[in-house]
Protein backbone atom coordinates (compact mmCIF):
# COMPACT_ATOMS: atom_id res chain seq x y z
CA UNK A 1 0.00 0.00 0.00
CA UNK A 2 1.19 3.21 -0.78
CA UNK A 3 0.07 6.66 0.53
CA UNK A 4 0.92 10.08 -0.63
CA UNK A 5 1.34 12.95 1.46
CA UNK A 6 1.69 16.72 0.51
CA UNK A 7 5.46 18.09 1.16
CA UNK A 8 4.32 21.81 0.30
CA UNK A 9 6.73 24.49 2.06
CA UNK A 10 5.41 26.74 4.27
CA UNK A 11 6.71 29.81 5.32
CA UNK A 12 6.59 31.09 8.93
CA UNK A 13 5.23 34.31 8.53
CA UNK A 14 5.15 35.90 12.13
CA UNK A 15 6.05 39.10 12.24
CA UNK A 16 4.69 42.27 14.33
CA UNK A 17 1.34 42.38 12.97
CA UNK A 18 0.21 38.63 13.87
CA UNK A 19 1.54 38.69 16.76
CA UNK A 20 -0.54 41.88 17.66
CA UNK A 21 -3.15 40.29 16.59
CA UNK A 22 -2.73 37.07 18.78
CA UNK A 23 -2.40 39.56 21.95
CA UNK A 24 -5.81 40.79 21.01
CA UNK A 25 -6.79 37.54 20.40
CA UNK A 26 -5.87 35.83 24.03
CA UNK A 27 -8.48 38.29 25.07
CA UNK A 28 -11.28 37.46 22.61
CA UNK A 29 -10.41 33.72 23.52
CA UNK A 30 -10.82 34.36 27.39
CA UNK A 31 -14.22 35.78 26.50
CA UNK A 32 -15.08 32.74 24.60
CA UNK A 33 -15.15 30.69 26.71
CA UNK A 34 -17.77 31.73 28.31
CA UNK A 35 -19.35 31.85 24.72
CA UNK A 36 -21.22 34.90 24.72
CA UNK A 37 -23.39 34.14 27.81
CA UNK A 38 -25.50 37.35 27.31
CA UNK A 39 -26.32 35.81 23.79
CA UNK A 40 -26.49 31.97 25.39
CA UNK A 41 -29.76 30.39 24.49
CA UNK A 42 -30.85 27.53 27.26
CA UNK A 43 -33.95 26.61 24.52
CA UNK A 44 -34.61 25.46 21.61
CA UNK A 45 -33.65 22.49 18.83
CA UNK A 46 -30.39 22.05 20.23
CA UNK A 47 -30.78 22.25 23.98
CA UNK A 48 -33.76 19.99 23.83
CA UNK A 49 -32.24 17.60 21.83
CA UNK A 50 -29.12 17.25 24.15
CA UNK A 51 -31.39 16.98 27.06
CA UNK A 52 -33.31 13.99 24.99
CA UNK A 53 -30.24 12.50 24.23
CA UNK A 54 -28.90 12.54 27.59
CA UNK A 55 -32.26 10.73 28.71
CA UNK A 56 -32.31 8.35 26.30
CA UNK A 57 -28.42 7.11 26.38
CA UNK A 58 -28.53 7.46 30.11
CA UNK A 59 -25.37 9.77 29.74
CA UNK A 60 -23.43 12.87 30.33
CA UNK A 61 -23.97 15.30 27.65
CA UNK A 62 -22.32 18.63 26.97
CA UNK A 63 -23.06 20.85 23.68
CA UNK A 64 -21.45 24.37 22.70
CA UNK A 65 -22.67 26.12 19.32
CA UNK A 66 -21.99 29.50 18.44
CA UNK A 67 -23.63 31.02 15.07
CA UNK A 68 -20.86 33.52 14.18
CA UNK A 69 -23.36 36.10 12.34
CA UNK A 70 -25.62 36.49 15.37
CA UNK A 71 -23.04 35.91 18.34
CA UNK A 72 -25.96 33.66 19.72
CA UNK A 73 -25.02 30.31 21.19
CA UNK A 74 -26.46 27.34 22.38
CA UNK A 75 -25.55 26.00 24.97
CA UNK A 76 -25.89 22.94 27.09
CA UNK A 77 -23.86 21.84 30.29
CA UNK A 78 -21.25 23.54 27.86
CA UNK A 79 -18.80 23.99 31.34
CA UNK A 80 -18.40 20.61 32.37
CA UNK A 81 -15.39 18.63 31.77
CA UNK A 82 -15.56 16.41 29.29
CA UNK A 83 -12.49 13.56 27.83
CA UNK A 84 -11.25 14.87 24.71
CA UNK A 85 -10.15 11.75 23.65
CA UNK A 86 -9.18 12.43 19.49
CA UNK A 87 -10.66 16.00 19.29
CA UNK A 88 -7.35 16.64 21.04
CA UNK A 89 -5.66 16.08 17.84
CA UNK A 90 -6.62 19.54 15.80
CA UNK A 91 -4.88 20.86 18.79
CA UNK A 92 -1.91 18.83 18.60
CA UNK A 93 -1.32 19.93 14.97
CA UNK A 94 -2.37 23.42 15.33
CA UNK A 95 0.53 23.40 18.35
CA UNK A 96 2.85 22.34 15.43
CA UNK A 97 1.74 24.92 13.30
CA UNK A 98 2.13 27.31 15.42
CA UNK A 99 5.83 26.85 15.80
CA UNK A 100 6.01 26.63 11.74
CA UNK A 101 9.68 26.18 10.19
CA UNK A 102 11.81 24.30 10.64
CA UNK A 103 9.99 22.39 12.90
CA UNK A 104 7.00 21.30 10.40
CA UNK A 105 9.33 19.34 8.42
CA UNK A 106 11.38 17.67 11.08
CA UNK A 107 11.94 13.93 10.22
CA UNK A 108 10.61 11.43 12.15
CA UNK A 109 11.48 7.58 11.33
CA UNK A 110 8.58 5.35 12.35
CA UNK A 111 9.97 2.64 14.39
CA UNK A 112 7.64 -1.24 14.90
CA UNK A 113 8.10 -0.01 18.94
CA UNK A 114 6.30 3.16 18.28
CA UNK A 115 3.08 1.78 16.39
CA UNK A 116 -0.40 1.83 18.62
CA UNK A 117 -3.49 -0.45 18.62
CA UNK A 118 -5.00 2.14 16.27
CA UNK A 119 -3.01 2.70 13.05
CA UNK A 120 -4.75 2.56 9.96
CA UNK A 121 -2.39 4.37 8.17
CA UNK A 122 1.34 4.06 9.97
CA UNK A 123 1.07 0.78 10.41
CA UNK A 124 2.26 0.15 6.58
CA UNK A 125 4.96 2.73 7.55
CA UNK A 126 7.13 1.34 9.74
CA UNK A 127 10.76 2.03 8.45
CA UNK A 128 10.09 4.96 6.64
CA UNK A 129 11.09 8.27 7.65
CA UNK A 130 8.47 11.33 7.64
CA UNK A 131 8.16 14.86 8.45
CA UNK A 132 6.11 16.17 11.08
CA UNK A 133 3.58 18.01 8.72
CA UNK A 134 2.70 14.63 7.19
CA UNK A 135 2.36 12.96 10.16
CA UNK A 136 -0.38 15.53 10.91
CA UNK A 137 -1.88 15.15 7.55
CA UNK A 138 -1.92 11.54 8.71
CA UNK A 139 -3.03 12.31 12.64
CA UNK A 140 -5.67 14.58 11.33
CA UNK A 141 -7.46 12.31 8.31
CA UNK A 142 -7.62 9.20 9.66
CA UNK A 143 -7.37 9.67 13.66
CA UNK A 144 -3.99 7.24 13.45
CA UNK A 145 -2.46 7.00 17.29
CA UNK A 146 0.72 6.35 15.78
CA UNK A 147 1.14 9.56 14.40
CA UNK A 148 -0.40 11.71 16.81
CA UNK A 149 2.47 10.54 19.54
CA UNK A 150 4.97 11.45 17.32
CA UNK A 151 3.79 14.66 16.32
CA UNK A 152 3.47 15.31 20.54
CA UNK A 153 7.38 14.09 20.16
CA UNK A 154 8.31 16.71 17.93
CA UNK A 155 6.25 19.85 19.42
CA UNK A 156 7.23 18.66 23.31
CA UNK A 157 4.90 16.68 24.46
CA UNK A 158 1.20 17.09 26.24
CA UNK A 159 2.12 19.75 28.23
CA UNK A 160 3.39 22.15 25.18
CA UNK A 161 0.38 21.86 23.96
CA UNK A 162 -1.14 22.71 27.10
CA UNK A 163 1.35 25.65 27.29
CA UNK A 164 0.23 26.69 23.29
CA UNK A 165 -3.79 26.40 24.47
CA UNK A 166 -2.76 29.06 27.27
CA UNK A 167 -1.02 31.10 25.00
CA UNK A 168 -3.96 31.82 22.82
CA UNK A 169 -6.25 32.28 25.55
CA UNK A 170 -8.00 28.84 26.53
CA UNK A 171 -7.60 28.54 30.08
CA UNK A 172 -9.66 25.11 30.64
CA UNK A 173 -8.57 23.02 27.93
CA UNK A 174 -5.36 20.40 29.21
CA UNK A 175 -3.52 17.73 27.75
CA UNK A 176 -1.95 15.67 29.76
CA UNK A 177 -0.81 12.04 28.22
CA UNK A 178 0.25 10.27 24.89
CA UNK A 179 -2.12 7.15 23.44
CA UNK A 180 -3.66 4.91 23.99
CA UNK A 181 -3.77 6.75 27.73
CA UNK A 182 -5.47 9.46 26.58
CA UNK A 183 -8.37 7.38 26.16
CA UNK A 184 -8.68 6.44 29.76
CA UNK A 185 -11.60 8.69 30.58
CA UNK A 186 -11.99 7.90 34.16
CA UNK A 187 -15.32 9.64 35.25
CA UNK A 188 -14.14 12.84 37.43
CA UNK A 189 -10.24 12.74 36.23
CA UNK A 190 -9.32 16.01 35.09
CA UNK A 191 -6.62 15.02 33.12
CA UNK A 192 -7.06 15.41 28.78
CA UNK A 193 -10.50 17.00 29.89
CA UNK A 194 -12.09 20.26 28.22
CA UNK A 195 -15.20 21.66 28.06
CA UNK A 196 -18.29 22.01 25.70
CA UNK A 197 -17.67 26.03 25.85
CA UNK A 198 -13.70 26.19 25.81
CA UNK A 199 -13.22 23.65 22.71
CA UNK A 200 -16.23 25.61 20.93
CA UNK A 201 -14.02 28.94 21.51
CA UNK A 202 -10.72 27.59 20.86
CA UNK A 203 -11.95 25.60 17.26
CA UNK A 204 -13.15 29.21 16.35
CA UNK A 205 -9.66 31.05 16.94
CA UNK A 206 -7.77 28.64 15.05
CA UNK A 207 -9.90 28.16 12.26
CA UNK A 208 -11.59 31.17 11.65
CA UNK A 209 -9.88 34.24 13.73
CA UNK A 210 -6.28 34.91 14.28
CA UNK A 211 -4.50 32.15 16.60
CA UNK A 212 -2.54 31.17 13.55
CA UNK A 213 -1.07 32.96 11.17
CA UNK A 214 -2.98 32.69 7.46
CA UNK A 215 -1.26 30.45 5.89
CA UNK A 216 -1.48 28.15 9.09
CA UNK A 217 -4.77 28.09 9.21
CA UNK A 218 -5.83 27.68 5.74
CA UNK A 219 -4.14 24.48 6.25
CA UNK A 220 -5.56 23.19 9.37
CA UNK A 221 -9.21 23.65 7.86
CA UNK A 222 -8.07 21.50 4.33
CA UNK A 223 -7.10 18.71 6.88
CA UNK A 224 -10.22 18.95 9.16
CA UNK A 225 -12.09 19.30 5.92
CA UNK A 226 -10.28 16.01 4.73
CA UNK A 227 -11.41 13.86 8.18
CA UNK A 228 -12.19 10.54 6.87
CA UNK A 229 -13.49 8.86 10.28
CA UNK A 230 -16.00 11.42 11.37
CA UNK A 231 -18.87 10.57 8.60
CA UNK A 232 -21.42 9.20 11.07
CA UNK A 233 -21.65 12.64 13.10
CA UNK A 234 -22.52 16.04 12.31
CA UNK A 235 -21.83 15.39 9.07
CA UNK A 236 -24.62 13.11 8.88
CA UNK A 237 -27.27 15.60 10.42
CA UNK A 238 -26.49 18.78 8.71
CA UNK A 239 -26.99 19.05 4.62
CA UNK A 240 -25.23 17.75 2.29
CA UNK A 241 -24.15 21.02 1.00
CA UNK A 242 -22.64 22.17 4.21
CA UNK A 243 -18.75 22.23 4.27
CA UNK A 244 -17.53 20.64 7.46
CA UNK A 245 -14.04 20.60 9.13
CA UNK A 246 -14.00 18.75 12.09
CA UNK A 247 -12.40 16.19 14.48
CA UNK A 248 -14.08 13.10 16.25
CA UNK A 249 -12.83 11.32 19.24
CA UNK A 250 -14.05 8.25 21.25
CA UNK A 251 -13.40 6.56 24.66
CA UNK A 252 -13.76 4.36 26.91
CA UNK A 253 -16.63 4.72 29.43
CA UNK A 254 -18.70 5.54 26.52
CA UNK A 255 -17.18 8.75 25.16
CA UNK A 256 -17.97 9.85 21.92
CA UNK A 257 -17.01 13.35 20.83
CA UNK A 258 -16.85 16.14 17.94
CA UNK A 259 -15.53 19.70 17.73
CA UNK A 260 -16.15 21.13 14.24
CA UNK A 261 -16.64 24.53 12.29
CA UNK A 262 -19.25 23.91 9.63
CA UNK A 263 -19.85 26.74 6.62
CA UNK A 264 -23.96 26.31 5.78
CA UNK A 265 -24.56 28.05 2.55
CA UNK A 266 -25.43 31.65 2.48
CA UNK A 267 -24.82 31.78 6.23
CA UNK A 268 -21.15 32.84 8.20
CA UNK A 269 -19.25 30.16 9.80
CA UNK A 270 -21.34 27.69 12.70
CA UNK A 271 -19.32 26.64 15.47
CA UNK A 272 -20.11 23.15 17.50
CA UNK A 273 -18.38 21.11 20.26
CA UNK A 274 -20.47 18.09 21.61
CA UNK A 275 -19.44 15.07 23.62
CA UNK A 276 -20.85 12.41 25.82
CA UNK A 277 -19.53 10.15 28.22
CA UNK A 278 -20.87 7.89 31.36
CA UNK A 279 -22.76 5.56 28.92
CA UNK A 280 -23.29 1.88 28.25
CA UNK A 281 -25.20 2.97 24.67
CA UNK A 282 -23.49 1.15 21.42
CA UNK A 283 -21.21 3.66 19.64
CA UNK A 284 -23.91 3.25 16.89
CA UNK A 285 -26.39 4.95 19.11
CA UNK A 286 -23.85 7.76 20.19
CA UNK A 287 -23.17 7.98 16.69
CA UNK A 288 -26.66 8.69 15.56
CA UNK A 289 -27.41 10.39 18.71
CA UNK A 290 -24.23 13.51 17.58
CA UNK A 291 -26.16 13.46 14.00
CA UNK A 292 -29.43 14.40 15.31
CA UNK A 293 -27.69 17.15 16.60
CA UNK A 294 -26.37 18.35 13.73
CA UNK A 295 -30.23 17.89 12.47
CA UNK A 296 -31.39 20.29 15.28
CA UNK A 297 -27.97 23.02 14.70
CA UNK A 298 -29.34 22.83 10.87
CA UNK A 299 -33.05 23.74 12.05
CA UNK A 300 -31.90 26.25 14.86
CA UNK A 301 -30.05 28.10 11.97
CA UNK A 302 -33.28 27.98 10.11
CA UNK A 303 -34.90 29.94 12.31
CA UNK A 304 -32.64 32.44 12.20
CA UNK A 305 -32.29 35.57 9.46
CA UNK A 306 -29.88 35.06 7.06
CA UNK A 307 -26.44 36.81 7.31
Amino acid sequence: MQHRFSTRTLTRTYGTTFYASLASLVLAVASLVTVGQAQASSKGPIVQKAAAIEEQLQARVGVAVIDTASGQSWLYKADERFPMASTAKTLVCAALLQQGEPLLHSPVLLQPDDIQTYAPVTKELVGQTMSAFQLCEITLRSSDNTAVNLVLNVVGGPSAVTSFLRRIGDQVTRLDRLEPEVNEAKPGDERDTTTPAAMAATMRALLLDSALNPTMRAQLVEWLKANDVAGPLLRAGVPSDWVVADRSGSAEYGTRGVAAVMWPTQHAPIVAAVYITETDAPIEARNAAIASIGQAIAEELSLLPNK
